[in-house]
């Protein structure tokens, strides 16, 4: 609660997409879910995490659009990512997993609208 006494649920960020249903594949290989769908808006969760895909393309946009996923371990994301050859598959691009100066372990990878996604975890102190 903040000092208005407003209590908040969750925030929820729309991903756009160029191709909505190859969007959704890729989403799927990844291993999130389709907690449902309009064919204009679908929700994918993934744990206690979640977001919206929507059938929307701006290519500026989407290009300049990032998602950061906070997870247990990026090196078991990204040898997945590499296992199911989703960069193969889906024509995208990730890079190989490192430390940054800011405490995390990430590695970044594009989606097939363009949309970067940073995948980590936290470094101990």
């Amino acid at each position: 609660m903040n000092s208005l006494g407003l209590q908040t649920i969750e925030a929820k960020a729309f991903v756009p997409a160029q191709d909505f249903e190859l969007s959704l594949r890729f989403y799927q290989a990844l291993g999130f879910i389709v907690a449902w769908s309009t064919g204009e808006v679908a929700e994918l969760r993934h744990g206690q995490s979640s977001f919206l895909l929507q059938k929307f393309f701006v290519k500026e946009h989407a290009q300049n659009f990032q998602m950061h996923l906070l997870v247990t371990s990026a090196d078991e994301w990204h040898q997945h990512f590499e296992s199911q050859q989703i960069a193969e598959e889906f024509g995208v691009h990730a890079s190989e997993p490192d430390d940054r100066p800011w405490g995390i372990r990430d590695f970044t990878f594009t989606d097939p609208s363009g949309v970067m996604w940073r995948v980590g975890h936290s470094l101990a102190p």
